[in-house]
């Protein structure tokens, strides 16, 4: 699709309504989440957007500054020119914030995964080491190692997303998380139907501080993901299903 901010890829599968819209998290895309894009087209069409500025197929422009609003800007594009209407928008991390982000009318619900945009991730000094460590010899074990922190302890990081994680920090420079989107937008946002889920033991958002976040600005209650860290493995995608079947399969009459 062609938007403001150049050319944007669009992966789609599955058959059925209402169409989820997955909006992956920084330095992801459909290449690396096709377990996704499997298991959420087993019941509803699933397309699935390459971000741009994020390593993928789109374009690799992405601004200095104001990257929340503009990324909310593309979605409302994108949205636009691939005419998708009554869409459930399935937001992980970076892309909850950029779900959040985005106002289109097109918009019906909104599933959010380990969702960014709500507070100020917490990173302690081991995840800031492992992630230096990480970014200046972007070695497998160096990865496997970083990865280790965002799954649920005793539990082992996919071999995939080592390897793609040790791929991108050799080659493209990524992100930092977003800052929490300004209270008084997500409090707008409580107007179409929201569900959000965390993992129990996601280091970078706890549950302890998330949940009053969101009860505060959408007087939501957080779903807490059992034996979840941050990172969504193919273990725990039903459990995704399940969180987006609660605004999806929502009766519309």
């Amino acid at each position: 699709m062609d938007t403001s901010a150049g050319g944007v890829a669009l992966v789609s599968a599955g058959r059925g309504e209402p169409r989820v819209v997955v909006v992956p998290g920084t330095g992801f895309n459909a290449a690396v989440g096709l377990p996704w894009l499997r298991t959420l087209s087993e019941r509803w069409a699933t397309t699935v957007v390459d971000l741009p500025g994020q390593p993928g197929l789109s374009a690799p422009y992405r601004p200095r500054w104001g990257r929340s609003a503009w990324y909310g800007r593309v979605l409302d594009e994108i949205l636009a020119a691939a005419d998708l209407d009554g869409v459930v928008l399935v937001g992980n991390s970076l892309g909850a914030a950029v779900a959040l982000a985005a106002g289109s009318p097109r918009i019906a619900a909104r599933a959010l995964v380990s969702p960014a945009g709500f507070i100020r991730l917490t990173v302690d000094p081991a995840m800031a080491l492992a992630s230096t460590m990480w970014l200046l010899r972007p070695t497998a074990g160096h990865t496997r190692r970083m990865l280790g922190m965002f799954v649920a302890p005793g539990e082992d990081p996919p071999e995939t997303e080592v390897e793609w994680m040790t791929l991108m920090a050799a080659s493209c420079r990524t992100t930092l998380a977003p800052p929490p989107l300004p209270a008084e937008l997500r409090t707008r946002r409580a107007d179409r139907p929201c569900v959000v889920g965390v993992g129990e033991y996601d280091r970078f958002l706890p549950p302890r501080r998330l949940a009053p976040a969101l009860r505060r600005t959408m007087n939501l209650d957080l779903r807490i993901l059992p034996g979840m860290g941050h990172l969504t493995t193919p273990a725990h995608l039903g459990d995704v299903v399940s969180l987006v079947a609660e605004v999806a399969d929502r009766p519309t009459g």
